[in-house]
């Protein structure tokens, strides 16, 4: 059984209590049809170690392994699950403001995918791809506080920096990504439009579909996604 509580001066000090994996689930139940769409996006804003994200990536990667397999086939195709699954890991994003939560969660998350990929792809596996899903999983899971928007400090204390994700997608129908970076704030501002929230009817972090409500884009960078930790932060 998961644990649930560190330390009482953490529980004291930061509110921190995990939520066990039975409880995880079943709210992820009531939002199964998203969980298992390999490229909706999710945002735990209080992460901690990932019990919610490892739970919503375990259900991406078998969404992952479905798309990536031809018709009357049971094993997918190396090439595209290793594609899919990359969507998969690049659509979950974390925040806590403790950084070895933050460095657990990368982790946890990390050896999730790292399964998948070996078990779906076999010899067919690269360092390049494992190098990217690292880099990506260091941009999307941040230390920093969700209240303010800002990245913290040792001490929990927020700095000058403003929290910045990135939105990363595939529209050219090859091996080539998009990231698109963003301030939290921004994207909180949008997500939060009541003209937004009519049209899709939920909060969503980046632009929707008609590219409507899209927040102030700070930089954007295209290459090959197993070559992303080479450019840019």
């Amino acid at each position: 059984m998961a644990q649930q509580v560190k330390s009482k001066q953490r529980v004291a000090e930061h509110g921190e209590v995990f939520t066990a994996e039975r409880e995880v689930n079943a709210m992820l139940d009531l939002v199964k049809q998203e969980t298992e769409r390999v490229d909706s996006r999710f945002l735990e804003p209080a992460c901690g170690d990932g019990n919610f994200l490892v739970e919503i990536l375990r259900r991406k990667l078998e969404a992952a392994k479905r798309r990536a397999s031809p018709p009357k086939c049971k094993k997918p195709l190396p090439i595209e699950f290793e594609k899919q699954s990359v969507i998969a890991i690049s659509s979950i994003y974390g925040v806590d403001i403790l950084q070895d939560n933050v460095l657990a969660c990368r982790e946890r998350l990390y050896k999730i995918w790292e399964a998948a990929y070996i078990a779906n792809c076999s010899n067919e596996t690269n360092e390049e791809c494992r190098a990217a899903v690292r880099f990506i999983l260091s941009r999307n899971i941040v230390c920093g506080n969700a209240l303010t928007l800002m990245c913290v400090d040792e001490n929990q204390k927020d700095t000058k920096c403003p929290i910045i994700f990135s939105e990363w997608s595939f529209p050219f129908n090859d091996t080539r990504i998009q990231r698109k970076d963003y301030s939290f704030a921004e994207l909180m501002l949008s997500a939060n439009t009541a003209d937004n929230i009519r049209k899709t009817g939920q909060m969503s972090l980046f632009a929707d579909e008609n590219g409507e409500v899209e927040p102030t884009l700070l930089r954007q960078y295209i290459f090959d996604y197993r070559r992303i930790q080479d450019y840019g932060e």
